[in-house]
């Protein structure tokens, strides 16, 4: 198998990922696991996005509840207290968080933006000091990510999100180059760059296929693999287009595109994947865990079940496991025949 010697699919190959049968399924998913399981083994590493400052961006990006125009009824401040992103890191540390992600909302970091992830960083490295930190600002100039680098940033996220000859569609205020360009900023001056996507905007398998291409470009460090929220409010309101069986081909396509990269299942799994999202953990080897940016994710408890029910284990934590009595799953039924209360159908 050519991932297996880090080597790409070709266009062909990849289509011909996309574009498999439900009854193909598993064995493209099995594919995908051969490959995730050489490089990461059992291994699953967590992450928690703190949004620093939500909403009121001047962007336009077509997918975001915080663009400009947004309608969505989501949370709006500024710049939170750095003890504050500090106590949610400790929570996510004691789930087995490795990374914390820090996002605000904007076209970019000004210098007085950098002093507050400083202050953030600071709290945060005072009471963890083996997490890295991740930063999501926008774009970036060279100046500020040599100063992010210099206050302890470990890595920096800016997504590519579509592929380029779709970018246009998505997003007017800034270009796809853009974006290319603030990748590679980071990855020169020292940053860890993460780099990945949002699916379920329009694209056609081509676009799909076209944006791996693109993103192998950059060498990312991890790809983060994210399937659109469809918020109320934004002009992608109205976009339910995925099903679990593409989310998962899509996923086993970038796994043979980024074998031996992190690669992390990011926004909209739970609303996508849902009951399939165990089958995603044999093909990425990391997910963020509690809420994203402005909505809710599924309880890190539910997702440390999934983990150890599927046979992995959260990196840092391999010796922490489901208990062996799990009394609480057992419920006497109380409805239904024998009952004046009607059946649960």
């Amino acid at each position: 198998m050519n991932a297996l010697d880090c080597k790409s699919p070709t266009r062909e190959q990849a289509l011909e990922v996309l574009a498999s049968s439900d009854e193909d399924l598993l064995d493209v998913v099995a594919a995908g696991g051969r490959v995730r399981r050489h490089f990461f083994g059992n291994r699953i590493k967590l992450n928690v996005i703190v949004n620093m400052k939500s909403g009121l961006c001047p962007e336009d990006c077509a997918y975001c509840s915080q663009r400009s125009g947004s309608k969505a009824d989501v949370l709006k401040y500024n710049w939170i207290e750095p003890l504050t992103a500090a106590e949610t890191a400790d929570r996510a540390v004691a789930r087995g968080a490795k990374r914390v992600c820090l996002v605000a909302s904007g076209r970019g970091p000004t210098d007085r933006d950098i002093g507050r992830i400083a202050e953030t960083v600071l709290a945060i490295k005072e009471r963890h000091p083996q997490i890295e930190v991740c930063t999501s600002l926008g774009l970036l100039t060279v100046e500020r990510a040599k100063r992010l680098l210099e206050i302890g940033v470990f890595a920096y996220n800016h997504n590519l999100n579509t592929n380029e000859s779709n970018y246009a569609e998505i997003c007017s205020t800034h270009t796809f180059a853009d974006r290319v360009d603030t990748v590679g900023i980071a990855r020169d001056v020292g940053l860890s760059p993460c780099s990945g996507a949002i699916f379920g905007m329009n694209e056609s398998d081509e676009d799909i296929a076209d944006l791996a291409f693109e993103l192998r470009k950059l060498n990312p460090d991890s790809v983060p693999i994210n399937f659109l929220i469809p918020f109320e409010g934004t002009p992608m309101g109205g976009q339910w287009q995925l099903t679990p069986q593409r989310c998962l081909r899509i996923l086993a396509l970038y796994r043979f595109f980024f074998p031996d990269v992190e690669l992390r299942i990011a926004g909209g799994r739970e609303i996508h994947l849902r009951s399939l999202q165990t089958l995603g953990l044999h093909l990425a080897n990391s997910l963020f865990v509690g809420d994203y940016l402005t909505s809710e994710g599924q309880a890190a408890s539910i997702d440390l079940e999934l983990i150890s029910d599927a046979g992995f284990v959260v990196e840092g934590l391999e010796d922490i496991t489901l208990p062996s009595a799990r009394h609480e799953l057992v419920t006497l039924r109380r409805r239904g025949p024998g009952t004046v209360v009607a059946a649960n159908v």
